[in-house]
């Protein structure tokens, strides 16, 4: 049973997020649909990444099996014809050993979140950034970010209802960076937590208003106390930009 291994790119803007949902349109479901059409075979298929309502992928990874063996180019296009007209596309696919697995390989994730600061409101983008109609302060948002990397207790920007077994993450990378009027905020680590990086994206806002000085966010990290984070980002600014495996092979996982 041969394993593919998908990069896509998605607009989250339609969508109830990755995971396959009973009241709405998913990523994960119009994939699953479009790859029943290619061979009439019901899959899962498993993400890297459960992106939430709106969030957009420039390379979310997943895998899915198939009981027949298909060329990957011919599984990329026959797919891609099956998703019209849903804003998905799969930019690469191919075979991969059965012991890869979309989420649990995974050995880092990046993000990139989008803040238009600026009186007029976008037109082109429209649903893909954050809209925030003032100037905000870039060189104190940069100022607090490093305060949060390394290894800690991200109670403080963690959803209410995260499910992760700790609030213990590393973050590998957070920078703050300006081109004209869009702020572009990086983030990398190895996982991130529910709702993690819109989060730190709320509070990094804080400061560039002046709500809060360079300091707090330190103070906030430090409290571990999820009424300390700042107003959440919104979805429409956030992106799953790449998802880092190690080399293969991935040869079948023993059965314990």
């Amino acid at each position: 049973m041969p394993r593919y291994r998908i990069t896509i790119e998605y607009d989250g803007t339609p969508f109830l997020g990755w995971q396959i949902q009973a009241d709405g349109a998913s990523v994960q479901g119009c994939l699953a649909d479009a790859v029943h059409k290619l061979g009439g075979e019901r899959v899962e298929v498993r993400g890297a990444g459960r992106t939430d309502a709106g969030v957009h992928a420039l390379g979310q990874v997943a895998h899915f099996d198939l009981m027949k063996e298909w060329p990957a180019d011919t599984v990329r296009d026959a797919v891609n014809f099956h998703l019209k007209p849903a804003p998905i596309t799969i930019l690469d696919c191919m075979v991969i050993g059965s012991g890869f697995d979309a989420r649990f390989s995974a050995v880092g994730r990046h993000y990139l979140y989008r803040i238009l600061a600026r009186r007029a409101p976008p037109a082109l983008d429209k649903n893909r950034v954050w809209w925030v109609p003032r100037p905000l302060d870039v060189a104190a948002m940069a100022a607090a970010a490093p305060a949060l990397l390394g290894k800690h207790d991200f109670t403080t920007f963690r959803a209410a209802g995260c499910q992760a077994n700790s609030p213990i993450k590393t973050l590998d990378r957070l920078d703050v960076s300006a081109v004209g009027d869009e702020i572009r905020i990086e983030a990398s680590a190895r996982s991130f937590l529910h709702h993690q990086v819109r989060s730190i994206v709320g509070s990094l806002k804080y400061v560039g208003e002046g709500k809060w000085p360079v300091s707090e966010m330190a103070a906030a990290l430090d409290a571990k106390d999820r009424s300390r984070c700042g107003a959440m980002a919104p979805s429409d600014g956030l992106y799953l930009v790449r998802v880092d495996y190690p080399p293969g092979p991935f040869p079948p996982r023993e059965r314990g």
